[in-house]
């Protein structure tokens, strides 16, 4: 068999909860890994989402994890017309749960994502997100 998690490591991005609010983005440190993919997982909506109440995830990436831009479709892969960072918007009904791939093909050492929410959330949607970093440098990663 291969051997995938000497090579690989993960790190929660948004915890798993119902949100109706922004979260507070975590920097992740992509030291010592050459690739990363987020995964972005959205229950069934709260709310009927729309053009006005709705929810973007944004990534932004960092040198220094001081000053963060965001990222632009050349940093990405998997979905494309990226805008301001938006990786994923919820702009219209959301029924059933989803996992959204984002693979990270910039090269900056730091990213974050922030589940940006607009308009009026009476109920929480559930939402989580992790990083999967591979191509480790070093290996077996801890």
């Amino acid at each position: 068999m291969r051997d995938i998690i000497s090579n690989t490591a993960v790190a929660s991005v948004i915890a798993p909860a119902a949100y109706d609010a922004d979260n507070t983005p975590a920097a992740i440190d992509l030291k010592g890994f050459d690739s990363a993919m987020l995964a972005i997982h959205v229950g069934a909506g709260g709310i009927s989402f729309n053009g006005t109440n709705k929810v973007e995830f944004k990534l932004s990436h960092s040198d220094d994890d001081a000053t963060y831009e965001p990222v632009t479709d050349a940093d990405v892969q998997g979905v494309a017309g990226v805008t301001s960072g938006i990786v994923l918007a919820l702009k219209a009904a959301h029924p059933d749960p989803s996992v959204t791939r984002v693979g990270y093909v910039g090269n900056r050492r730091f990213i974050k994502l922030l589940a940006d929410f607009s308009g009026t959330h009476g109920t929480a949607t559930p939402l989580a997100a992790t990083v999967i970093k591979g191509h480790a440098r070093e290996r077996p990663v801890a």
